[in-house]
């Protein structure tokens, strides 16, 4: 199903046929957006029995932090059987709450929608590849 709107994410998510985790950072000072975005995250958790919810706190939690390679907070790490690396910083509303309907969706298949060709290529690269999206609703 294709999300256009958050209206549609209820259909959406009630696709999803595998567990999706998400792991929640946040703070209790000097972040203002670490509350709103633990809402959206789980406002969207209870639309699907599959989907669950784990915070942790970016100071005293910092094992978990690294483990995750979260930097700064808010964040979101998208976590399926396998960690893909899906992460998301900020508050994940309005039209990125789309995007991070579609990650879970994504996380929760376990298929990234890539040919075999990509596959086969993407199974060459021999080290590390750290890629950004910076999203903007402007």
């Amino acid at each position: 199903m294709e999300i256009r709107y958050p209206s549609d994410l209820k259909a959406a998510l009630g696709e999803l046929t595998a567990s999706v985790k998400l792991v929640c950072f946040t703070q209790t000072f000097d972040c203002e957006s670490c509350l709103p975005a633990r809402q959206v995250v789980d406002q969207v958790a209870v639309l699907s029995e599959l989907i669950t919810v784990e915070e942790f706190n970016m100071v005293l939690d910092r094992h978990q932090a690294e483990e995750y390679g979260i930097k700064r907070v808010p964040a979101v790490a998208v976590v399926g059987e396998a960690d893909t690396g899906i992460r998301f910083y900020g508050v994940p509303d309005g039209h990125e709450l789309v995007s991070l309907a579609q990650a879970i969706l994504l996380v929760g298949s376990g298929d990234a929608g890539l040919s075999q060709e990509s596959l086969t290529r993407l199974a060459q690269v021999e080290q590390p590849i750290d890629i950004q999206v910076f999203v903007t609703p402007t």
